[in-house]
């Protein structure tokens, strides 16, 4: 990886999200080549992806470990990678449920982003204070980040827009306002159809198809959750959300004896996520409940 300063996002590249502790040795494995060069720079960088994967495990002491590790090899003029540390902690601290520790940190590395024309990770610390905010600033802090993507010529940071689309959807959905949530939700998937972005395809036809349940188009909400199982089946046999989906919009239809068996599904998989259990422990019990499961 000679000429370091062009290859952030060769590292970002070795993330598969779904898999955190694959991630993590493929980083891990990428460390010594980073000692090695002699820039301190990217060898901090390697280390705040590490850090991520650990804290996407939950690891967080061992995530704040390797940060702590990070931050005292940082030379001063090492201004993504001081992003980088800033915008890890952050994260960090957020998914352990301290969003009020993650708030500076993200606001920090926004403003050194800026400074520093990183406009790639000015757009991924403006939408972490649209996750840590409150509702209202959240959608000011989204729209922050989708100016910054528009305007941007980094193409990295322009790919930021489905994401944004989509965050600023559930946002507005969070507080009722379901048809600017539906709206939101099909720029994402139009953005995500025009990249050819598959597994972001199937997102954002699930987040349509959650909007037109909640505005009370029932048939057009299932007609999209039954589709997306049908695609589901074709790739690795189904999605827990999608499970969740057609059992609610099947029970609104009172269909309730078709809808068991997509809750107890839904039930079975997401039960198994720590943070659900943790933080939607009555979503937990209601999958159980309607699914019938001992």
């Amino acid at each position: 990886m000679a000429d370091y300063k062009n290859h952030s996002a060769e590292i970002d590249k070795l993330w598969d999200f779904d898999k955190p502790d694959e991630s993590e040795k493929r980083f891990r494995a990428l460390l010594p080549e980073a000692e090695k060069s002699g820039d301190l720079g990217y060898r901090v960088e390697v280390l705040t992806q590490i850090a991520r994967s650990l804290g996407l495990q939950r690891k967080f002491d061992e995530a704040h470990g390797i940060l702590d590790e990070a931050e005292k090899l940082l030379p001063p003029d090492a201004k993504r990678a001081s992003v980088r540390v800033k915008l890890e902690r952050g994260r960090a601290f957020n998914s352990a449920g301290h969003p009020e520790k993650a708030r500076p940190l993200f606001l920090s590395a926004c403003e050194l982003a800026v400074a520093a024309k990183e406009d790639f990770y000015a757009v991924d610390s403006a939408h972490m204070m649209g996750i840590v905010e409150t509702p209202e600033k959240a959608i000011d802090w989204n729209l922050k980040a989708l100016d910054f993507a528009e305007k941007s010529s980094d193409t990295r940071a322009k790919n930021w827009r489905g994401s944004l689309y989509n965050n600023l959807g559930w946002t507005y959905h969070d507080q009722g306002k379901f048809e600017t949530a539906l709206d939101l939700f099909e720029k994402a998937l139009k953005f995500r159809r025009e990249q050819k972005q598959e597994p972001q395809i199937r997102i954002a036809k699930y987040c349509v198809g959650r909007a037109l349940r909640s505005l009370s188009r029932i048939e057009d909400a299932l007609k999209i959750q039954q589709a997306l199982h049908a695609e589901f089946e074709t790739i690795h046999g189904s999605d827990p959300y999608v499970e969740e989906e057609l059992g609610e919009c099947l029970l609104l239809l009172h269909r309730s004896d078709e809808a068991q068996k997509h809750f107890a599904a839904a039930y079975v998989e997401l039960s198994k996520d720590k943070w659900l259990v943790e933080h939607e422990p009555a979503r937990i019990s209601r999958l159980k409940e309607l699914g019938r499961v001992p």
